[in-house]
């Protein structure tokens, strides 16, 4: 019996909600990477946008830069990709571009750095994104920056040990209650255990871990995840899972189950996307980071759609704790070409050549970067400062933090 309470669903979920707006006031950036609803509120407030004319794409819909990380893939190969599609959908490019670029420029505030180096680092995204483009469907990123760089080469060495520690506090497979897990009520995890013994999801795990169909799979431990910001108040349990065969030693996996809601980002053909929300968000991971994307599946929850995935030691988020000048243009180039590489191996020759012209196309501001880009992440990152502040006062938090 744990010592922790057992949360009503109407209670954790105001508990939840005082946590996310906890989390928005923190810093500036918190506030940006948790306001993802006011951003696409915003920009379609903004008559004198006009983003050039393209095909549509799977987009991220949310690429600020924690949502771009290291990843593992089955065959051990790691790779920086965009890891959350929670808001992915078919839609405009550029709409990745300026939540990138809003994400680079609020961290940069946060930083202390100039409007110069924000200025600059915006020129680089723009350089880096078309130079991916230009290189059509071919996979070779430029070198990685420092930061990018001990980011990969952590991942490399990183076990289940490491996973379990850094996830669980300890190395066993059990999940200790406390701020960021919460204790199930009994439905809650029986659910859980019913979703793993789906054919299908049970099918996932074996193929993830090679095992053959005749292998058992058990829950043995979950527990309601307090994680994310945009997204906390949404259902999401960690479930840890023993994987047996022949009288073997069980091998142990931790998985994330999130639940899947309606986009927030505008999507240009939503007929086109599967109508089942836990579904959109694994196609998109699947078009845009194959390697997560495969280790991904569907089910539900006490009658609400969610998507599964396997957490693996090498899955890192990139950490921007503190910008420099230098490191800020490195990250920003290096994420854009990631952003870049994964948006044109979506397009065709002739689209990918229209769109990249479109995104160096030098606008009317002293600055090599299109109006449309440049002049909405100026007017976005003054209507998220105000709203920063004024979040702060009216949660009673600015002098608390």
């Amino acid at each position: 019996m744990s010592k922790y309470r057992i949360y009503e669903p109407d209670e954790r979920q105001a508990a939840l909600e005082r946590r996310r707006l906890r989390k928005m006031a923190r810093s500036a950036h918190g506030f940006v990477r948790g306001n993802t609803r006011q951003f696409y509120e915003w920009l379609g407030q903004m008559p004198e946008l006009v983003l050039p004319e393209t095909s549509p794409i799977w987009i991220c819909g949310d690429c600020h830069i924690e949502n771009l990380g290291a990843l593992a893939g089955s065959d051990g190969h790691v790779a920086v990709q965009v890891r959350d599609f929670d808001q992915s959908v078919i839609g405009h490019p550029g709409h990745d571009l300026i939540r990138l670029c809003l994400s680079l420029a609020s961290a940069a505030r946060s930083s202390d750095l100039s409007g110069t180096v924000t200025a600059r680092m915006v020129e680089e995204v723009v350089r880096n994104y078309a130079l991916a483009l230009a290189r059509g469907r071919r996979d070779e990123i430029p070198t990685a920056p420092k930061l990018i760089e001990a980011t990969q080469r952590c991942a490399f060495d990183r076990t289940w040990k490491h996973l379990a520690k850094d996830r669980l506090k300890h190395r066993t497979p059990f999940i200790d209650h406390g701020k960021k897990f919460w204790p199930l009520a009994s439905e809650e995890h029986a659910a859980v255990v019913a979703l793993f013994a789906q054919p299908a999801m049970r099918d996932l795990v074996l193929k993830l871990h090679g095992r053959n169909a005749e292998a058992r799979i058990e829950v043995v431990d979950a527990a309601y995840w307090v994680k994310g910001c945009s997204s906390l108040e949404l259902l999401r349990y960690a479930a840890i899972i023993a994987i047996s065969e022949d009288g073997k030693a069980p091998r142990y996996a931790l998985f994330d189950v999130k639940e899947a809601e309606a986009p927030i980002t505008p999507a240009a053909r939503p007929e086109a996307m599967p109508n089942d929300p836990a579904e959109r968000v694994v196609a998109g991971a699947r078009a845009l980071s194959p390697i997560l994307g495969e280790r991904m599946g569907t089910g539900r929850v006490m009658d609400r759609p969610v998507f599964v995935r396997e957490l693996l030691p090498q899955d890192l988020k990139i950490e921007v704790d503190q910008f420099v000048s230098r490191s800020a243009l490195g990250v920003a180039g290096y994420l854009a070409y990631v952003v870049g590489d994964s948006h044109g191996r979506l397009m065709n020759a002739e689209t990918r050549n229209e769109w990249r012209q479109a995104v160096r196309r030098r606008g009317t501001a002293e600055i090599d970067a299109p109006d449309w880009l440049w002049k909405t992440v100026v007017a976005m990152s003054g209507r998220h400062e105000a709203a920063y502040l004024d979040h702060c006062c009216a949660h009673d938090l600015i002098y608390r933090h």
